[in-house]
Parts: C-alpha cells; sequence; structure tokens
C-alpha cells in the first residue's frame, strides 16, 4: 500500500545508509510485512545521529519502531508477529499453525540469523585483520551447518510450513538475504529458489523499493551522511 502521512501505523527507518546495507536494513521487514496485510503506513525517517529521546522508545538506537495508536513496539520480530496479528494474509488465525509460524520467526532470528552475521561482521567491517581471515573459515562452516538445517526442512515446500507464506517465511527469507554478498545460500538449491521467491513477491518489491528510493533520495552529496 501507499505511504500515507496521515496514515495510523508509523514506523521509523533511517534517512540513508552506506551501499552494503542497503536493501537490508530491518525496516524492510516492517515495511514487507505491511505490505503483504495491506495496511497504509508512513515512515518516519533518521539521521545518523538520533535524538536523545529516541532512546526513550528503541533502547538499542536502532531501527524499526512501530507506533500504532496506543500500541508501541521495538524489534523487527516483534513488529512483524504484531503485523501478522492484524493480517490472516500472514498469520493463521489459531491452532497450531499460527504458532509454527510464529516458532519460525524466532528460529531466523536466534537459530539463523546469528551465524549467517557472523559471517557478514568478518566480511564488511573486519575483513582487513588477520584474527578475521583465521576466523572466517569457522565461521562460514557455522553457517553453512544452520542453512543445511533450513534447507533439508524445507525440502521440496513451497515455503517452510507447506504452500502457505507466513510471517516465519518473511524473517527467514530476510536473515538469508543478509548473505547476499555472497555464494552460501546458492549453494543450497532450494534454499536460493526460496528467497527468490520471497524476492519475487510484490509487497517485497514495494518495500524494497520504498527503501532503496529513501537512500537516493538522501544520498550525501560531497558530506558526511
Amino acid at each position: 500500500m501507499p505511504m500515507k502521512p496521515n496514515a495510523a501505523i508509523e514506523i521509523t527507518a533511517f534517512r540513508w545508509v552506506p551501499e552494503f546495507a542497503q536493501g537490508v536494513v530491518r525496516d524492510l521487514r516492517a515495511r514487507w510485512a505491511l505490505e503483504e496485510a495491506g495496511l497504509d503506513y508512513c515512515v518516519r525517517l533518521l539521521g545518523r545521529e538520533r535524538p536523545p529521546e529516541y532512546l526513550k522508545e528503541q533502547p538499542f538506537d536502532q531501527v524499526p519502531i512501530l507506533n500504532d495508536g496506543d500500541v508501541r513496539l521495538f524489534e523487527s520480530g516483534a513488529i512483524v508477529q504484531y503485523i501478522g496479528d492484524k493480517s490472516e494474509a500472514l498469520l493463521p488465525r489459531g491452532g497450531e499453525a499460527k504458532y509454527r509460524a510464529i516458532g519460525w520467526t524466532y528460529a531466523a532470528l536466534n537459530s539463523v540469523e546469528p551465524a549467517v552475521l557472523n559471517v557478514v561482521l568478518i566480511d564488511v567491517f573486519y575483513a582487513e585483520q588477520e584474527w578475521a581471515k583465521l576466523r572466517r573459515a569457522g565461521a562460514v562452516d557455522f553457517a553453512k551447518l544452520k542453512l543445511k538445517r533450513v534447507s533439508d526442512w524445507l525440502g521440496d515446500k513451497t515455503w517452510l510450513e507447506g504452500d502457505r507464506f507466513t510471517i516465519g517465511d518473511l524473517m527467514m527469507v530476510t536473515s538469508l538475504r543478509f548473505l547476499r554478498h555472497t555464494d552460501l545460500v546458492s549453494e543450497f538449491a532450494n534454499l536460493d529458489a526460496f528467497v527468490k521467491r520471497g524476492e519475487a513477491r510484490p509487497a517485497f518489491q514495494r518495500a524494497l523499493e520504498d527503501q532503496l528510493a529513501t537512500f537516493r533520495e538522501h544520498e550525501p552529496k560531497g558530506e558526511a551522511a
């Protein structure tokens, strides 16, 4: 749905980030979920230096947060689950299917993403340091173990729990996309296809374009971001 300035739901996002982070900043998860749910929203943009009062909304000084009337949330997993509760398109309305979808959001964040981000941190921030060069092979092996577990579970299914896309798939796709600078995901054909299916969804495409358009609009012109 189009972002509307007076929409009830507001999320926060960065005005600009370096190229390596563009397309994976976690407000993308909230945007994608809102697009899948068909909910109007607006975005409050933040610079590199956040106002001190922002810490009262987000204790870790990150994005996104979600404001929806009396509801104030931080952490992308909690935000996506909240949006899922608003739309059956993202979260079944009850029973085991609902809680398995929620379980996969935790799996993405707790069982997969830490191993994934360990590789990203080594490659992006510490690649030239000797300790990182020594550590990378082990980090890659551990990430591959996690990817294999997801791949084995997925098998030939379309989504993690079958034919239905849920918040669990959304969170897993966005976690795996952090490895886009490597060929680790593509080593598992079904995982590679899984991510591509997620990226091909119209709601994802709208969310990604909205995020990237903001970065293009606010790209520094010879000044500090």
